[in-house]
């Protein structure tokens, strides 16, 4: 099918009509009556990229956050998550153009300008944004599609440093418009994480695992099994957090992430140590009976909390299927249980909800302790993400939610508590032809 492009006036009149409403629905999983704030967004988007570009045929893209719902700390060593895309999403307003240079003008941020026939890595990019378009631009020339020229005007509410992945999120939007404009969308939504990955890790030069990539990519929830890390095998299942009476919170812990790069590195540092001792590479390739025998040796080897560590793989990584299986079956008690087990394995094997040694600042320990006494044994909560500082998750009954969120905001500050919606759709475009869809 052939892609519409439209003037911005057409696509701010289409819009406006409510043409897109149904694919707006699925998005963001709300009620027609609930569209207004984000037909605002989408349509002053579209104004900001014509105040900067000028008036050129557009099309508009969204592209969810995620949120990590269970696997904490296992995709690094090749084991299992369940990932959720969420209702927080980066939009982009974008046009091809015939200037052979991509540009990226994000809200609040300078223009990124690269040329798209100059693809080596640079050093001095590393970093920063233009070092994806490089990035995404290379790689989708060596899969055969000529990735060329284009400008784009994004704008997030993805918040950065809440393990929602706004990163990830944009990297994924790069890759959905080379996909759309330049490759008739030949790359399913899973290889357009892959791709997201490699630019990550070969040119903005930072190791990571793929769960993001894939959660935003994908959106809805998906259950990642990542033993091949080149070929994740995922399944997707329904979490109706509304028909289960819950509502979905990320708590910002007000918790300070300067000066943490050590105590996130030395997860996986230990965790691999521990694999090396048993003579793989990562946890994943171990077997956890020769671990356990092993825990003696390894207790000297490696030291105690890589041990632990180690021992929050294995459940952590078992424990993905059970809560897929949860879900599927529709058990959700015993997913808020595994949910809460999760938690509890986190913050004592794991041991990621404060810095070693810190005992004034513990934002993420109080933040949880509050979740708990709040929610009076109802619903669940557990650290979200890398931890030692940033967001709590919590499951809370939908008839506690608003006071909950009021007692949080009152304790943390205004804004703290933000609910959240799973989306059913992960990358996508507002309309092709007379059907919206994503």
């Amino acid at each position: 099918m052939e892609h519409v492009f439209l003037m911005p006036d057409a696509a701010k009149s289409r819009i406006s009509s409510g043409a897109c409403d149904g694919t707006l629905q699925r998005i963001y999983s709300v009620g027609r009556e609930q569209l207004a704030p984000y037909r605002a967004r989408i349509l002053s988007a579209i104004d900001a990229f014509s105040a900067q570009y000028g008036a050129q045929p557009v099309r508009v893209f969204s592209v969810s956050g995620r949120t990590e719902l269970g696997g904490n700390h296992t995709d690094h060593q090749h084991g299992r998550v369940l990932a959720g895309g969420i209702s927080l999403d980066i939009i982009a307003v974008a046009a091809k153009t015939d200037d052979g240079l991509m540009r990226i003008k994000s809200e609040g941020f300078p223009e990124d300008t690269v040329p798209a026939d100059e693809l080596a890595v640079r050093a001095e990019e590393a970093g920063r944004s233009a070092a994806l378009l490089r990035g995404t631009t290379a790689r989708f020339r060596a899969l055969g599609k000529p990735a060329g020229g284009f400008c784009a005007y994004t704008t997030s509410n993805v918040l950065k440093g809440s393990g929602l992945s706004s990163s990830a999120a944009f990297e994924v939007m790069i890759g959905t418009i080379c996909n759309d404009f330049f490759a008739d969308n030949a790359f399913s939504l899973a290889e357009l994480a892959i791709i997201a990955q490699y630019a990550e890790n070969e040119y903005f030069m930072k190791p990571c695992g793929l769960m993001d990539q894939m959660a935003c990519a994908l959106g809805g929830v998906t259950a990642i099994d990542f033993a091949d890390p080149a070929h994740p095998v995922w399944e997707q299942v329904s979490l109706d957090l509304n028909a289960e009476g819950y509502v979905l919170c990320i708590i910002d812990s007000g918790a300070d992430h300067a000066d943490l790069t050590d105590e996130y590195a030395a997860v996986p540092r230990e965790m691999k140590a521990v694999a090396a001792a048993l003579g793989k590479q990562v946890l994943q390739e171990t077997d956890e009976a020769e671990f356990l025998r092993s825990i003696p040796r390894l207790r000297e080897q490696c030291g105690d909390r890589a041990v632990l560590r180690a021992m929050h793989f294995y459940e952590e990584t078992a424990r993905v299927p059970e809560m897929t299986a949860a879900l599927r079956e529709q058990r959700f008690s015993d997913y808020l249980r595994l949910v809460t087990e999760s938690g509890q394995s986190s913050a004592f094997a794991l041991q990621n909800i404060y810095a070693a040694g810190s005992t004034r600042q513990q934002a993420v320990a109080v933040t949880i302790a509050l979740c708990k006494k709040l929610l009076c044994g109802k619903g669940a909560c557990r650290v979200h993400g890398g931890g030692f500082a940033g967001t709590v998750q919590a499951y809370v009954p939908a008839e506690l939610a608003a006071e909950f969120q009021e007692q949080v905001n009152a304790v943390l500050g205004a804004g703290a508590c933000q609910i959240l919606r799973i989306r059913s759709c992960g990358a996508c475009a507002l309309w092709e032809g007379e059907t919206a869809c994503c």
